[in-house]
């Protein structure tokens, strides 16, 4: 077993200057070659640990800037308009993008759509939480309310089974 420490994030291993213990071969024919990792020897565990402490800073400054922001987004309420099926799902989906651009209306602020923690668009109506993901551990929640713009169509029509009996 050899101890590395990456120097670029590598799927399912880890993200750019942690150390890990990895198998000889591994380290040997793959991640040293391509110049995913190096060796972790005193020196370099010493620079990879003022690094580590250096990022920490730099996250827990950018909090303290980000601050105010995720107070205002807290508890912040979007309320969405769609065309909706008989089951209450939409005839579409509202994306991490629609949210970001009216959360961004709606505080005069740009918000980037990757910051929106959503894992599949919005499909069907209701409240949902959605968290935005600003830096660090800041993660304020946001109420996203989904109606039907075509409700009273939908209550016209009436059950969707009306076949007549033979």
């Amino acid at each position: 077993m050899m101890k590395i420490i990456l120097t670029q994030d590598v799927e399912h291993l880890g993200s750019s200057g942690t150390v890990h213990i990895v198998r000889d071969g591994f380290a040997r024919n793959y991640l040293l070659p391509k110049k995913l990792a190096i060796p972790a020897t005193p020196g370099a565990l010493k620079q990879a640990a003022e690094r580590q402490a250096a990022a920490q800073r730099r996250i827990a400054k950018q909090e303290l800037e980000q601050q105010g922001l995720a107070a205002r987004i807290e508890g912040q309420t979007l309320t969405f308009y769609a065309r909706v099926g008989r089951e209450g799902r939409l005839f579409g989906s509202i994306t991490a993008g629609d949210i970001a651009d009216k959360l961004g209306a709606q505080l005069g602020e740009t918000i980037d759509r990757r910051r929106v923690q959503l894992t599949e668009p919005i499909r069907s109506i209701g409240e949902h939480t959605v968290h935005v993901h600003l830096v660090g551990r800041l993660n304020p929640a946001v109420k996203v309310v989904v109606e039907a713009e075509n409700a009273a169509e939908l209550a016209d029509e009436g059950p969707a089974d009306t076949a007549p009996a033979r």
